[in-house]
C-alpha cells in the first residue's frame, strides 16, 4: 500500500499506546501500586515521574532503591509488575476518545501507524488485535530496543520500521516522558496528557484527539497552514 502523497501528509503517525490510544496509563499505575503494596513500599503522587510512560526495569529499579538491603531481586519484581499489568489489561482495554475514529481515517489516507509502547510485547500485541491489527502498520514494545523512552530510540525504530523520515512524521503522546522520546527522535509531537506536560516550543497539546484529523496533523507539520 502506498502512502499518501498530498502535500503535507505526515509520512506516519506514531502512537504511544498507554494512556494515548487505550485507558491503561490507571491499569498501570494500579498494577504498580498492587505490586508495591505487597512488598511494603506503598506508592505515593511523588513517584509519578518513575512509574508513569516508564518500562517495568526502571520502575522496578526505583522501588527497590527505596527498600534497600530489603529489597527483592529488581529483575523478579520487574517480571512481577508485567504479569499484573498483563492481567489488569487483558480484563480492561478501552479506546481514548476519538482513537478509532482517528486510525480510520488515516488507514483511509494510506498513512502508515505504529504503536511504541514501552509496555511488554504482550500487552502491545493484545492492545493491537483489540483495536484492531489492520490498523497498524508496526509495533514497537519495550523489548525492541536497548533503551526505552525517554531515549528516542524507540520512536527511530519505528520511523525506520516504516522506512519514513521520523521529522516527517507527527507523534501522538500523553506523558512528559513519551514527548521527550519523540522530540528526541525529531518527531512533532502532539500531546494529549493523561498527566501534566509542560508547554514546549514545536509541543501542541490537546484534551482529546476527538478533534484530530489529518489536515490537523499535516498542519502541525506546517505550521504556517493552519490559518
Amino acid at each position: 500500500m502506498s502512502h499518501d502523497t498530498r502535500p503535507g501528509a505526515p509520512a506516519a503517525v506514531l502512537f504511544d499506546m498507554d494512556g494515548t490510544l487505550v485507558d491503561t496509563e490507571r491499569l498501570w499505575w494500579d498494577a504498580v501500586e498492587q505490586v508495591a503494596a505487597r512488598i511494603g513500599r506503598p506508592l505515593s503522587s511523588a513517584d509519578a515521574p518513575a512509574v508513569l510512560g516508564r518500562p517495568s526495569g526502571h520502575t522496578a529499579a526505583h522501588l527497590c532503591r527505596a527498600l534497600g538491603s530489603e529489597a527483592p531481586d529488581q529483575d523478579v519484581l520487574a517480571r512481577e509488575l508485567d504479569e499484573t499489568f498483563v492481567a489488569l489489561v487483558a480484563d480492561d482495554v478501552v479506546p481514548r476518545p476519538g482513537v478509532l475514529a482517528l486510525l480510520d481515517e488515516l488507514v483511509g489516507a494510506r498513512i502508515p501507524t505504529a504503536i511504541v509502547s514501552a509496555s511488554p510485547r504482550r500487552v502491545v500485541d493484545l492492545v493491537r488485535e483489540r483495536l484492531g491489527a489492520q490498523r497498524f502498520a508496526t509495533t514497537i514494545a519495550v523489548e525492541d530496543t536497548v533503551r526505552s523512552k525517554p531515549a528516542p530510540d524507540p520512536y527511530l525504530a519505528a520511523a525506520a520500521a516504516l522506512d519514513v523520515d521520523p521529522h516527517a512524521c507527527v507523534a501522538v503522546e500523553d506523558t512528559p516522558v513519551g514527548a521527550a522520546a519523540a522530540e528526541a527522535a525529531g518527531c512533532t509531537v502532539l500531546v494529549v496528557p493523561s498527566v501534566m506536560v509542560p508547554p514546549a516550543p514545536g509541543r501542541t497539546i490537546l484534551d482529546s484527539l476527538e478533534w484530530v484529523d489529518v489536515r490537523f496533523l499535516a498542519s502541525m507539520l506546517h505550521p504556517v497552514e493552519r490559518s
